[in-house]
C-alpha cells in the first residue's frame, strides 16, 4: 500500500522521470529524421546508375546500418523511461483510489 511518504517520494521522482523521457524521445525523433538526411547523403555519394541502385547502396551501407542500431537503442531507452513514468502515474492513481475508498467507507459509518 502507498502511504503519504511514499506518495511524496513518487511525486519527487516524476520531475526527473519526465525529463529523462523527454530527452530520450527527442533523441529518437532526431535519429529518425536524420535517417532521411543520411539516406540522401549516401545516395549522393553513390556511383549507382539508377535511383534504385543508389538507394540500395545507401540502405546497405555501414553508416546507415549503424544509424539503425542507434535508432533501436534510442527506442529502447525511450520506452524504458516512458514505462518508468507510467509506473509512477499508476502508483499515484492507486493511491488516489485507495484514499477515495477509505473516505467513502468512513462517511458510511
Amino acid at each position: 500500500m502507498i502511504d503519504a511518504e511514499m506518495l511524496l517520494s513518487r511525486l519527487e521522482k516524476m520531475g526527473p522521470a519526465i525529463s529523462k523521457y523527454s530527452k530520450a524521445k527527442a533523441e529518437r525523433v532526431y535519429i529518425e529524421n536524420y535517417r532521411k538526411s543520411l539516406k540522401a547523403i549516401l545516395m549522393g555519394r553513390s556511383t549507382g546508375k539508377t535511383v534504385s541502385d543508389r538507394e540500395q547502396e545507401a540502405y546497405s551501407s555501414g553508416e546507415y546500418l549503424e544509424l539503425l542500431l542507434g535508432l533501436k537503442q534510442a527506442v529502447e531507452v525511450e520506452e524504458k523511461h516512458k514505462w518508468s513514468l507510467e509506473r509512477l502515474k499508476m502508483d499515484l492513481e492507486v493511491w488516489r483510489s485507495v484514499n477515495a475508498n477509505e473516505r467513502y467507507q468512513k462517511d458510511r459509518v
